[in-house]
């Protein structure tokens, strides 16, 4: 079966001004270890939008598409491992980055770049996972690692309403955590309790304007997928010995802290690498998502896009305005 064309959300470049079109466009052949995967369902993350916006920090060349994950039916292979027929998972690496990504009808990808979907997890429901579902995974088995239990106290968790955030308040409440949600939609506080967080505040609390290098020690651990000052705030209310697993940007870079939190009270802060995470760990994280970690109510957090809708879906998750996991639609 050869395919020669992809339906996708191409980005394009003329001069200064960055367009996007829905276009059908030639897929390159075939290298060797590479598989063509017919898409049913891909997601919409921050750095999609970034991307789909012609971010010059993500996107390198154009055309473009976005989409740094994805999941379908493999339908031609290079890679003894993948036969046309198998259902697959493509995240991370620099799909959607370096390399055109899910928002596609069909993508090459190398098989290395693959998972196979595990039999307990639908397509939809590994999209509305994806990699924030992957990355608040790899943030909480961060957690369990340095040996925080829910006997320990509370978790707070920044940017709740997001991707990685939402998925971790399901996760760490799953697995008994007291949970505490910090988000600046004070219309979600509700939907973020039905999700398991047990207390919803305000951005204050984590507002990064407290000058004094700490504070009270009110939280065993905490999820950062904001950075910036508002993890320098968490940092500085964990409690002695605590831990924190960072793994965002939107609010900025640059850390404004001390080394006080880390040399007075023992702190540990994990960075989580999702894109290049290894492979046995990858596995082993999807592996957990589709048994152990199953969220029951995973599906509630799901907004259904297509390829046609997701421009809008862009403008909002760029504003801040976008809660829960966008999942694109591509063979409907």
């Amino acid at each position: 079966m050869t395919i020669e064309t992809t339906n996708c959300f191409l980005v394009e470049k003329f001069g200064d001004e960055i367009r996007s079109r829905l276009s059908a466009v030639p897929l390159p052949e075939l290298g060797s270890g590479e598989v063509i995967v017919e898409v049913s369902h891909s997601s919409l993350n921050y750095k999609d939008a970034m991307a789909a916006t012609g971010h010059p920090g993500i996107v390198k060349n154009f055309p473009h598409v976005p989409g740094v994950d994805a999941v379908g039916t493999v339908v031609e292979s290079q890679d003894e491992r993948y036969q046309p027929g198998d259902q697959v998972i493509a995240t991370g690496h620099e799909l959607g980055v370096e390399r055109w990504g899910g928002w596609a009808s069909h993508l090459i990808a190398p098989g290395d770049w693959l998972v196979k979907l595990p039999a307990s997890l639908t397509p939809a429901e590994s999209m509305t996972l994806g990699t924030a579902g992957f990355t608040a995974a790899q943030s909480v088995a961060a957690l369990l690692k340095y040996g925080r239990t829910p006997e320990d106290g509370k978790v707070i968790i920044s940017g709740a309403t997001g991707g990685v955030g939402s998925i971790s308040v399901m996760l760490l409440a799953k697995l008994g955590f007291d949970v505490v949600a910090i988000t600046g939609k004070t219309d979600r506080h509700d939907w973020l309790k039905q999700l398991g967080a047990t207390t919803v505040a305000g951005r204050e609390e984590l507002s990064g304007n407290e000058k004094r290098p700490l504070l009270k020690g009110e939280f065993a651990a905490g999820i950062d997928t904001v950075g910036g000052g508002v993890l320098a705030t968490m940092l500085k209310k964990i409690e002695h010995r605590g831990c924190v697993a960072c793994c965002g940007v939107t609010g900025g870079g640059e850390l404004p802290t001390t080394v006080y939190p880390f040399i007075l009270r023992g702190i540990a802060l994990f960075g989580i690498d999702s894109a290049w995470c290894p492979d046995d760990l990858r596995k082993e994280i999807w592996n957990k998502l589709a048994t152990d970690w199953k969220l029951d109510q995973l599906l509630d957090a799901k907004i259904d896009l297509s390829l046609t809708t997701v421009s809008a879906a862009v403008e909002q998750i760029l504003d801040g305005k976008f809660a829960g996991r966008g999942v694109i639609h591509l063979s409907e």
